[in-house]
């Protein structure tokens, strides 16, 4: 696939506002996100009214829809930066590209704005190469080069995560294909005390974990920009992967702390609820 199959209209930006003020952060991203339908998703813990500067195609996500889709008794917990999981199950657009709201562009030497989101579409374009590693760190970068060896047919692709290693994943800024890996994209273990900001949760870390296993038994690639369990042979979709891992997670890890019965439960919920609203016309 090339990157012009991708259309702006296959795209959501997925935004989860811990901050009342959108306008700088917005404003900072206009030259890239205004070509893209956003999704913004309101903290559930945030009292003040967003504000949210004119010209983007855009729809806002507050509580009262969290309620409204999920519960309010729901063991699903939507506040702070997970509150970006919300948006991830509302769109219905085949990629996500979620960066948190108090991120801005790089620049380059020169003082042009990087365009991410472009690079993350790129990503996503491009063959995966899981099961061939390259021992040069990088040879997809210009003017680098592949081992002797590794394989003409697979030179054309992106720097791949290795197949069955894990990996550190950041709800920072990452981009993913919603039909493929969607339903693991997950906010499902929470540690006693953690807070709402990132260097305060497991959250997202957890969702990589699982993420990963995920695409390692579909045989997809996980890409740098972006294990716990090996699946049985029975899981054939990215739902019954991740209802396999939680039942794994509640027999083997549950015993050693209450954690990881919540994590499994979360799961297990967050597939019914993916199943439920998650595919379909919208849920709102």
């Amino acid at each position: 696939m090339s990157l012009a199959n991708i259309k702006d209209s296959d795209v959501d930006i997925v935004i989860g506002a811990l901050h009342s003020d959108l306008t700088s952060f917005l404003n900072e991203w206009r030259p890239i996100f205004s070509r893209f339908h956003l999704i913004i998703v309101k903290d559930p813990d945030l009292k003040e009214e967003l504000r949210i500067p004119e010209g983007f195609n855009l729809d806002v996500y507050s509580k009262s829809h969290i309620d409204r889709v999920v519960g309010s008794s729901s063991s699903m917990v939507f506040t702070g930066y997970s509150c970006r999981y919300f948006g991830f199950l509302v769109s219905r657009k085949k990629y996500i590209v979620s960066i948190d709201d108090d991120c801005i562009p790089a620049k380059d030497s020169k003082g042009f704005l990087i365009d991410a989101v472009a690079q993350h579409l790129v990503n996503l374009a491009t063959p995966a190469t899981p099961f061939f590693f390259n021992t040069l760190y990088d040879p997809y970068r210009e003017g680098a080069d592949f081992v002797r060896g590794y394989p003409f047919s697979l030179r054309s692709g992106v720097m791949t995560i290795p197949s069955r290693a894990m990996m550190p994943l950041s709800g920072i800024n990452i981009a993913f294909d919603r039909e493929a890996v969607g339903p693991a994209l997950l906010p499902a273990l929470k540690l006693a005390g953690e807070g709402n900001l990132r260097w305060e949760t497991m959250e997202d870390i957890w969702s990589g974990m699982c993420v990963k296993v995920v695409c390692d038994h579909l045989g997809l690639g996980v890409k740098k920009r972006a294990a716990l369990v090996r699946l049985p042979q029975t899981a054939a979709t990215t739902e019954d992967c991740i209802i396999e891992m939680a039942e794994t997670v509640k027999q083997q890890l549950g015993p050693s702390n209450p954690v990881f019965t919540r994590a499994a439960e979360a799961m297990v919920e967050w597939v019914k609820l993916w199943k439920a609203v998650g595919s379909g016309s919208s849920p709102l």
